[in-house]
Formats: structure tokens, sequence, C-alpha cells
């Protein structure tokens, strides 16, 4: 019988891995989202620049930023939390490697018992007990491998939480100078819009121009004010996000932030790789497949479970009447024992144990792909935009010129007289139109490039087992 006992743990394997729920991803991302990516998307290196990749923010030309990210990458609050959590995870494995080995311990006592036969005796006793469970059916070692991955998994969690707030706070300070560029662009168009309002004014009371162009200028003049206030709260909340970021208060960084508005300007661009490599290089894709794992392995311990539980422990203990008797020969006590326990009888409770894993099994599988289809719909939505924001920034340049020469033109000729202040009023809305969007464009091009960062998994590197899947895990595919 114990042989046919031994023979059925190859019944309590787990099943299913990562693999079973995996997509095929694509050979490559589409060619209308590569194409749309600028500067000869054909010609890239068909793999990743991890190395690169891990510190992105490297590949702008701007020590403010990679010193705001260094320090974000200390002092931030939800990567505290996530080391937190890893650290909780790694003691739960330790717990459970330290409960699956023999255990030992001690005890000592006294008591007195009465009665009215003998009258008061006492019997005082010190021992050790031992005990142990063997693990024949692989309970023990499925759930020592569940609690690795679950590590695993945490790792994995961090290394997501640490992506995830590269790229926050490269859109917060991007979106941040790119609010200062058009307060600028708004003063600037300000200061010249007072000019037109004082010319206008001094034509009106010679006579060379009506009530009603300056009334005009006024106007314009005023609804240029009315923008400054909200462009400078988007700057203070820009500010805030990234003192947040960092784990300060939100006011902490003002004075060190400064009053610069220069875009942060990529060297180079990173090679955006091929779709497999993408389910390499995300951690939380990779977090997906390891609680996959993991709970395939707890599977496979709610299999074993119902096979018996053996068990084996012994004691050897010191009893006398007297302190001084223990050190006797006859006060040695010893004992030895075996047990098994198997439930002939449930009423189907292991059975329900083990169908509610197969369906947290199903949960995970069903999770993993949703993560692998999010990370493709990431990149590819990613390059899409980040191309079409290019394509839009070459017309909005064009369109900028013409808008200044034409905004020139129409002052030199309401300054001599040849044209209205309505034609002129018009030049220079659409000069401003023209600035902020040509500034908004390129505001939204660094962000689109930081998203892409995000979507291929920048910003972290796996720097070794912290971050490893524990040995015997199959990499993603």
């Amino acid at each position: 019988m114990s042989t046919a006992l031994l023979a059925a743990c190859a019944s309590t394997a787990p099943v299913g891995t990562a693999r079973e729920a995996a997509l095929t991803p694509p050979a490559a991302w589409s060619a209308a989202a590569a194409a749309s990516a600028g500067s000869a998307a054909s010609q890239r290196p068909a793999t990743l620049d991890r190395p690169a990749l891990a510190r992105w923010w490297q590949q702008f030309d701007d020590p403010l930023l990679t010193a705001l990210i260094d320090e974000a990458l200390q002092g931030n609050t939800d990567l505290a939390i996530a080391r937190a959590r890893l650290d909780q995870a790694r003691a739960l494995r330790d717990s459970q490697a330290a409960g699956a080995s023999p255990q030992l311990g001690s005890s000592a006592g006294l008591s007195r018992n009465r009665s009215r036969a003998t009258g008061g005796v006492n019997t005082w006793q010190a021992g050790l007990d031992a005990s142990w469970e063997p693990d024949f059916f692989g309970a023990q070692s499925a759930a020592q491998r569940g609690r690795d991955l679950d590590m695993a998994a945490s790792a994995a969690d961090l290394a997501t939480t640490r992506m995830t707030v590269t790229a926050e706070v490269g859109i917060a300070y991007a979106t941040l100078r790119g609010s200062r560029t058009q307060w600028r662009i708004a003063r600037d168009n300000l200061a010249a819009q007072e000019q037109t309002l004082a010319l206008t004014r001094w034509r009106a009371q010679a006579g060379l121009a009506s009530t009603l162009d300056a009334e005009q200028a006024r106007l314009s003049t005023e609804q240029l004010h009315a923008n400054l206030p909200a462009l400078e709260a988007s700057i203070a909340q820009s500010e805030h996000r990234l003192a947040v970021l960092l784990g300060q208060p939100p006011a902490a960084l003002r004075e060190r932030l400064g009053s610069a508005d220069r875009l942060p300007a990529s060297t180079r661009d990173l090679p955006a790789g091929v779709p497999a490599e993408l389910l390499r290089q995300r951690p939380d894709v990779r977090a997906a497949e390891l609680a996959i794992q993991a709970e395939a392995e707890r599977l496979g311990q709610r299999q074993a479970q119902r096979w018996p539980r053996f068990s084996l422990s012994g004691s050897l203990a010191l009893k006398a009447a007297t302190l001084s008797g223990l050190g006797t020969a006859g006060a040695l006590v010893s004992g030895v024992a075996a047990a098994v326990d198997w439930p002939i009888w449930d009423g189907g409770t292991r059975r329900a144990a083990i169908d509610q894993q197969q369906a947290v099994l199903a949960q995970a599988r069903a999770s993993y792909r949703a993560a692998v289809l999010a990370a493709l719909e990431d990149v590819e939505n990613a390059l899409t935009a980040l191309g079409a924001t290019r394509a839009q920034l070459r017309s909005l340049g064009e369109a900028q010129n013409a808008a200044q020469t034409a905004l020139l033109l129409a002052r030199q000729r309401y300054q001599a007289g040849l044209i209205d202040f309505g034609t002129l009023l018009d030049a220079q809305r659409s000069a401003l139109s023209a600035d902020n969007s040509l500034a908004s464009a390129r505001t939204d091009e660094r962000l689109n490039l930081i998203r892409l960062y995000k979507a291929l998994g920048g910003g972290w590197e796996d720097t070794g087992p912290a971050t490893a899947a524990p040995a015997g895990v199959a990499p993603n595919p």
C-alpha cells in the first residue's frame, strides 16, 4: 500500500504554466505605427538597448531631470510601500521554509498535586520535544515553491512601480517646462498687445483710429491677461506633483525648479525592438506570469493534501519529585511516536478546495493574457502618438513661421495706416495660436516619447536575485 501511495504523488504535480496562457506576439510592431515614429524606423536595430532603456532619462540633455528621477527612486512613497511588500513576501517565504523543517522545543516546569492519601507531591520536569512531518507527497515543497514565486512576483511589482515612478517624474517635468513655455509666450504676446493698445489709443486720440479699434485692443489685452492665471496654476500643480513624487511636501521644490522653460531634448531615440522582447522586458507581464506559476504550485499543494499526512515526534525529559532528583538516572523518560492522518470522508471539502484553486489559476491565466495585451497596446499607442506628433511638428513649424511673418507685415502696415485694426488683430491672434500650438506639440512630443519608454518597460533593470524568478521557473515566452 505504501508503494502505491508514493507512486500517487506523480498526480500531484502542478498543472498549467504561463506558456499555456501566452499569446503569440506579432513579429513586429504595426507598419503604420513604426513608420509614423519618425526617422528611419525600418533601419532601427531589431533588439532593445536594455541598459539604456533602464535609465532612459539619461537620453535627455537635462541634468536636473536626472537628479529628480534619482531622488524619486529613493524617496517615493509608492516605492517604499512596494519595498515593504517585497520584505513581507520574503518573510512569508522564510516562514514557510521554517515550518517544513524539523521542530525542536524545550520545556521546564513544577507541578504540585495534593491528595488525602499522599499529601502534597511535587513534580519537577525538564525536557526536549522534537517533531517532523515528512513531505512524502510534495505538499510542503509545492507550498514553498509557491512562496518563492510570490516573492519573485513582489520583486516584479517593485520594478513595475519603479517603471511608473520614473515615467511620472518625466511627464510632470516635461509638463512643467511646457506650461512655462506657454506662459512665456502669453507674456510676450501680452507685452506686444499692450504696445498695440497704446498705439491704438494714441491713434484714436489723434483721430486716425476709431474708439471701436481702441476697445477691441483693450479686449484682446484683457483676454491675454486672463490666460496667465490658468497657466500659473498649471505650473504650480506640476511643481507640486514633482515634489510629491520625490516624497517631499508640495512646495518643497519651487525654488530649485526655478523658472527655466527649455524642454528636455532627447539626444537619440531608443529602438522599440520587437514585441517578443517586450514580454521579457515589462515587469508587470513578468509578475503576471509568476502569479500563474505560483497558483499552479498551490494547486499541486491542494492535490497533495488529498493523501495521508505522516508525522514523527519524540521527547526526552527528566522528571523527579525534587529538583536535585532530576540528576539521577531514574529521572530520565523518553518517548517516540509516529502518526498518520488520512480523512476517509470529509464531505467534499478537499475536492472543493482543489476546484477553488483551479478557478484561481484560471483567473491568473486570464490576468496574464490581459497584461500581455495591455503591454502590446501601450507600445502601439505610444508609437502611433509619437509619430503623429512629429508629423504635426513639421507642419506647425511652417505655420508658425508664416504667422510671424504675417504679423510683422500687419504691424508695419497698420502703423502706416494701410490696414484697419481688425486685420492686425486677426494676425496677432493667428500668431499667438500658432505659437501655442507649436509649444503644445513640442511638449506632447516629449511626453509621448517618455510614454513610449515606459510602455517598452524602461526605468528598471534586472539586478540579480531580487528581481529574478527562482530556480526552475521558466522565462517568459
